[in-house]
């Protein structure tokens, strides 16, 4: 009886207890939705707020209107669109939370001849079509975007694309700063290039300005600042420097003070630059164009160097280019791509093409309390060549040395600056005399009284690109004419690149600090490895086959020259036999590639066999032997009893 009895309670209890868990289970998931509680497990952070884009909202004095707009009713929207909806409202809300209520989200669904698609063509976002599995009637439109409105000011996203995702609170967090600094930026432009245009005497014509500086004009007042300038306004928050070559000792002080100040600098540097090359009228020309450009004691005191004697070679990032009528792959015209594009920058997260003419590379380390940020770089294949070498045309395959490290094309500078010019402003070296000498007494005592800055109050930023050839139009866009109307597309990134360091740098300075928030790439460092090796090595052997084959024709070529008259079209006994001799060369150096491929494709499956072995049957190994354990430990407890 009363083992019936125990029998029941046992029953019993586990049923309650079953059923109590059930219900804190449930419990405990109503009270966590009510609250809507969120943590941030992401190594990276993902989803919580950086610390730019909350001293921007700290800033935030007028209440600022976010109007959201999602097609949320309509049901042939994708499960990833709905997923991505969901995580910017989330992130929305924590732009409300963290504003102190200064921020109030409006939340819109804009079905077709509503309100709410009125209120979204208003604020200028608009609907678009998506093409997605199981989508049945794509000509309908799904709104997803938002607009910023502080007063009369208004910034808007009109759509949200997902694939930028790791850019959201950057665009968001910009969107906002705009309407709180309404104001548009005053940036000057020093260039040594006709960048504003110019009038050609030759072709009794004017030249109009590069793409580049039409789009800045669009969005910022641009002042043009002479090369010769020794003093930049202090009202300026942004110079772009291009091509600044043969700089006075007057200038390179102003531009040090203007960064000390706080003014953030972009500057384009070159070894050569082809668009000046291409200027020239005449071999003579071309000699005297100061055809490279540096920053001198300024990248000095910054810690860095820029070698303009030599130009960057990359194979490769090779482009092909036309040399008379034939077309060659240029390891110095510098297709970039992938892994030499930042990622993990706003600047360059969404440049997948960037086309640069005979680069220049920036080394050294920065100089203390100055943190680099490399936003283009070459492949570990990568050398420096003679800039006359490339100038002309010659052969640089064969002058290439690589020296088994990554070149910095583009970086940025970040932190406390401190002058290049210790002792002060330069005195002139050639100064005119003026003809009254008390007058030309107390200028120099002024000038010894003038003040300057040694160290920099704040943080600035200095953005370094080592080619100008790439704001060109010629090699950035492509230009025609349809009907009268002059149609502009682009080639590749480069506008967009140059654009975005202009946009960031005058931007708010929490806003350029602001990371993108991408999720780190985790390889497999072990395969990519073995693969480079291999692939190191059939390159190699590529280029011992060329150099056996050049020999080869050498040698033939030779005989040729040897041979009598009448044996012009007879191959003589020492050439038939050097082709012989080409042709085992070629069969073997075939055979050695196949083994080269074959050792790669074992070794790199069988490194992935032992991964896939370990990822299925590594965890439930463990988890048996940990429940065996278990069970040993228990039975030795109850052993003891």
């Amino acid at each position: 009886m009363s083992a019936n009895r125990k029998k029941w309670e046992s029953v019993l209890f586990s049923g309650v207890g079953v059923g109590a868990m059930l219900l804190l289970l449930v419990a405990v998931g109503v009270i966590a939705s009510s609250l809507r509680a969120r943590l941030d497990l992401t190594e990276e952070k993902l989803y919580t707020l950086s610390e730019g884009t909350r001293k921007i909202l700290s800033q935030i004095d007028t209440p600022v209107e976010i109007h959201f707009y999602f097609s949320r009713s309509n049901p042939q929207i994708p499960g990833e669109v709905k997923n991505f909806a969901r995580r910017v409202e989330d992130l929305l809300e924590e732009y409300r939370r963290a504003s102190g209520g200064k921020i109030l989200v409006k939340k819109f669904d804009p079905q077709p001849d509503t309100d709410a698609e009125d209120s979204a063509r208003l604020d200028g976002v608009e609907g678009r079509t998506l093409s997605a599995p199981g989508v049945i009637n794509l000509s309908e439109k799904i709104y997803l975007g938002l607009a910023v409105v502080c007063l009369d000011q208004k910034s808007t996203i009109s759509f949200l694309d997902p694939s930028r995702e790791n850019l959201l609170e950057y665009d968001i967090t910009r969107a906002i700063s705009r309407v709180i600094h309404p104001a548009k930026p005053e940036i000057g432009v020093m260039s040594g290039l006709p960048v504003f245009g110019q009038f050609n005497p030759m072709a009794r014509s004017s030249q109009q300005p590069w793409w580049f500086i039409k789009e800045l004009q669009r969005d910022y007042k641009v002042r043009r600042i002479e090369p010769t300038a020794e003093e930049i306004d202090k009202d300026l928050s942004v110079l772009v420097v291009i091509h600044p070559s043969k700089l006075s000792e007057e200038t390179l002080f102003a531009l040090d003070q203007f960064v000390l100040r706080g003014g953030k600098l972009v500057a384009f540097l070159d070894p050569l630059s082809y668009v000046q090359l291409r200027s020239a009228p005449n071999m003579t020309a071309m000699m005297q164009q100061p055809t490279s450009s540096t920053l001198g004691k300024l990248l000095e005191a910054w810690g860095l160097k820029f070698d303009t004697s030599k130009v960057v070679a990359d194979p490769a990032y090779r482009t092909p280019i036309r040399r008379g009528d034939q077309v060659v792959e240029s390891p110095t015209w510098l297709s970039l791509v992938g892994g030499a594009i930042s990622k993990s920058d706003p600047a360059t997260a969404d440049i997948d093409r960037l086309l640069l003419v005979m680069p220049g590379a920036f080394t050294g380390t920065p100089a203390e309390g100055l943190q680099e940020t490399v936003l283009l770089k070459t492949s570990d294949m990568a050398g420096l060549v003679d800039r006359t070498l490339a100038q002309f045309g010659g052969d640089v395959s064969k002058e290439l040395k690589s020296e088994g490290k990554e070149f910095a094309l583009a970086v940025r500078l970040a932190g406390r600056f401190k002058t290049a010019f210790p002792e002060g402003k330069p005195a002139k070296k050639d100064a005119e005399k003026d003809e009254n000498e008390d007058d030309s007494k107390e200028k120099k005592e002024g000038d010894k009284a003038e003040t300057f800055l040694k160290e920099s109050g704040r943080e600035g930023v200095v953005v370094l690109v080592g080619d100008t050839d790439l704001l060109f139009d010629d090699f950035s866009l492509r230009m025609q004419r349809f009907l009268g109307q002059l149609l502009v597309s682009p080639l590749n990134g480069n506008l967009f690149f140059a654009q975005n360091l202009v946009d960031q740098a005058a931007g708010d300075t929490e806003l350029i600090k602001i990371r993108s928030k991408a999720v780190k790439s985790r390889p497999f460092t072990v395969i990519q490895n073995i693969q480079k090796r291999a692939i190191q090595k059939y390159q190699d052997t590529i280029r011992k086959l060329e150099q056996d084959v050049q020999e080869a024709q050498r040698r033939i070529n030779e005989l040729q020259r040897q041979k009598d008259a009448s044996q012009r079209f007879i191959l003589s006994p020492e050439q038939e036999a050097e082709i012989r001799k080409l042709r085992v060369k070629e069969a073997n150096t075939n055979k050695e590639l196949r083994r080269v491929r074959k050792e790669l494709r074992r070794e790199v499956e069988s490194l992935q066999r032992r991964l896939q072995i370990f990822n299925i049957a590594g965890m439930p190994l463990l988890i048996a032997v940990v429940g065996v354990a278990l069970a040993m430990i228990r039975r030795k407890r109850r052993a003891a009893r």
